[in-house]
C-alpha cells in the first residue's frame, strides 16, 4: 500500500485504491535499459477516490476516458527519468494534476452576435468585392 495523493484538503486519493507497476522503459539509455525496470505504470480505481461529487466523478472520466483500461481503472504511465522513484513521482502528479483539472467547473460558452457596424461592414465589404468582379466580366458589346 503506497501514501494517499492530497489533491486539495477535500479530495485525496487513498494509497489502497493505488497499484503501482514497474517494467521496462523503452528508448535510448545504453545497457541499462534492458536490465532495470524503471517505467512505472500507476492504475488508480476512480470510485476510491474521496471527496469527489458526482459533476466532479462524470469530468474525470470525461478527461481519463482515453487513460481507462477494460476494467475502468485509470492507467497513468511515466518513464520521463531514469529511475523508478522520480517516475513514481512523475505518475503521481500526473495522476494528481488530472484530478485537479476535474475539479475546475468548465466556463459556459455565452453566445454573442456580431454588432451593427461589424454587419454593416461585412456587406459593404461583399458589395464592393461583387464590383470589382462585375467590373471585371466581359461587357455585352464584346
Amino acid at each position: 500500500m503506497s501514501e494517499p495523493i492530497v489533491v486539495t484538503d477535500a479530495v485525496r486519493v487513498p494509497g489502497h485504491a493505488l497499484s503501482m507497476r514497474a517494467v521496462r522503459a523503452s528508448g535510448p539509455g545504453g545497457q541499462n535499459v534492458n536490465r532495470v525496470a524503471t517505467k512505472v505504470i500507476l492504475e488508480l480505481d476512480l470510485d476510491a477516490i474521496e471527496g469527489l461529487t458526482g459533476e466532479q466523478r462524470a469530468r474525470l472520466r470525461l478527461l481519463a476516458r482515453r487513460r481507462l483500461d477494460a476494467r475502468g481503472r485509470l492507467v497513468v504511465t511515466s518513464q520521463a527519468t531514469r529511475t523508478q522513484a522520480r517516475n513514481l513521482e512523475d505518475a503521481r502528479d500526473k495522476l494528481r494534476a488530472l484530478v485537479q483539472a476535474a475539479l475546475a467547473r468548465p466556463r459556459r460558452r455565452r453566445s454573442t452576435a456580431p454588432s451593427r457596424a461589424a454587419d454593416e461592414r461585412r456587406i459593404a465589404e461583399k458589395k464592393h468585392h461583387a464590383e470589382t468582379k462585375r467590373l471585371r466580366a466581359r461587357s455585352p458589346e464584346d
